[in-house]
């Protein structure tokens, strides 16, 4: 057999390391003393939720629990596999009692292929460790959630970072062979973004840049380098929200052609699609609020949609939902109004409650005056009379204004029919 050539793997991989005492990182929960440390050396591993930015060690970490409690280790991606390649995992963890299964980015996988997860990890055929950089509260089905300890990940300090540059330099069987001078390390902290992947391989690129000789590591070597050779869009990188940034101004200034554009990067750039969908959820109601309030239904049913078939086939209802929503009319009304009452809040503080709208549960409350005096709107003509509703302090403030479209002028008419003499609309 010929002997591996190591040169050939990524600096990052090279060093991954393979027992607690290398890993960087975690104090909280790997330090000594600490819960995972202590569930570790108990050796009764739980199915576990990994939850962290990328490259702060998710898959390293279930890579050593399965080596130190002797576990068989199946590592897959939610972006690859479906529910038969999950199923195959499970009759081997069935035969073999002692199996871990690592599921990179569980958060694409939807809930019939996290339903067929249930069942195994129950009975205790798999131990299933999931790694998401998304909100597993939000991503991940309540059943199996239940059924899993989540352990937040944070992103690695600086100091974590510079112990990484300098323990690669110094213990690295290639990169040692060089001599390396860290003399500028603020481009490499920023571009990698507290991801130890991406600094790892950031530093291998940059040493690889000078051919011979010294290697004086300086900020505009590692910038001019990572231009070079760092992808076009980086899903945890500061492209990653440069490009979000561009897709929500497109479609906030009306601009479908540019939102498709933006959209398209991100897909080509394997963009997590939930994501997409829940930008384009918030943009619904932040901007086009009741200007056309079948945005936010459309914007809604966008992200159920995706979160059943995912990619690629939910790039056309990203895409129809995308340009939907550049082409609609605008308003920041809602928003606005919302800003104007937390300030008023935070202004007034708590004001009482009018009596006349209080709850009278009880007959001391209703002696005390509790509802009296209530008008039921339905008892009027139009179903509609006019009641104070407001604490008196702050009595006949307007804090939501319609906006100037279609929509919300025929809103401000309204009001200002009903509320004539108490709301200037």
């Amino acid at each position: 057999m010929a002997p591996v050539n190591n040169s050939s793997i990524p600096l990052a991989e090279r060093m991954r390391p393979s027992s607690l005492n290398d890993f960087a990182g975690q104090e909280h929960l790997v330090g000594e003393g600490k819960i995972l440390r202590i569930v570790i050396q108990s050796g009764n591993i739980p199915s576990m939720i990994f939850w962290g930015p990328p490259g702060v060690g998710k898959t390293t970490l279930a890579n050593i629990i399965a080596k130190e409690t002797g576990k068989t280790f199946v590592t897959t991606s939610a972006i690859s596999s479906g529910v038969k390649e999950v199923r195959e995992v499970i009759d081997l963890g069935k035969k073999s009692g002692n199996l871990l299964l690592f599921i990179d980015e569980i958060h694409r996988f939807n809930k019939a292929q996290q339903d067929s997860l249930l069942g195994a990890v129950e009975k205790g055929w798999i131990t299933l460790i999931g790694a998401t950089t998304e909100n597993p509260s939000f991503e991940v089905i309540s059943a199996l959630l239940s059924r899993c300890q989540v352990y937040i990940l944070k992103e690695l300090s600086k100091e974590d970072l510079m112990k990484l540059l300098e323990h690669a330099i110094k213990t690295d069987e290639i990169i040692k062979t060089r001599e390396i001078e860290l003399q500028e390390t603020e481009a490499l902290m920023r571009l990698s973004g507290g991801d130890a992947r991406k600094l790892l391989n950031l530093l291998e690129i940059t040493v690889n840049s000078v051919m011979k000789g010294k290697v004086v590591i300086t900020d505009d070597l590692v910038i001019k380098n990572a231009q070079k050779k760092m992808a076009l869009y980086d899903k945890g990188g500061e492209q990653h929200y440069d490009i979000i940034s561009a897709f929500i101004k497109s479609m906030r200034g009306s601009d479908p052609n540019a939102a498709v554009y933006w959209l398209a990067r991100m897909i080509e750039g394997g963009e997590d699609p939930l994501f997409i969908a829940r930008r384009m959820l918030i943009l619904a109601s932040e901007d086009i609020g009741n200007a056309n309030p079948n945005a936010l239904l459309l914007a809604n049913s966008c992200f159920q949609a995706v979160n059943t078939i995912g990619y690629p086939e939910c790039n056309l209802i990203l895409s129809q939902t995308a340009i939907y929503l550049a082409a609609s009319p605008k308003s920041n009304s809602a928003t606005v109004a919302i800003g104007n009452a937390t300030e008023m809040v935070k202004k007034t503080g708590d004001l009482s409650v009018p009596l006349n709208i209080r709850n009278a549960p009880t007959g001391l409350m209703k002696q005390l005056g509790y509802g009296r005096g209530y008008k039921y709107a339905h008892e009027y003509e139009g179903n509609f009379t006019q009641e104070e509703f407001l604490p008196e302090k702050i009595r006949n403030t307007i804090l939501y204004q319609p906006g100037d479209n279609p929509k919300e002028n025929e809103i401000r008419k309204q009001l200002k029919e009903w509320w004539e003499g108490r709301y200037e609309y």
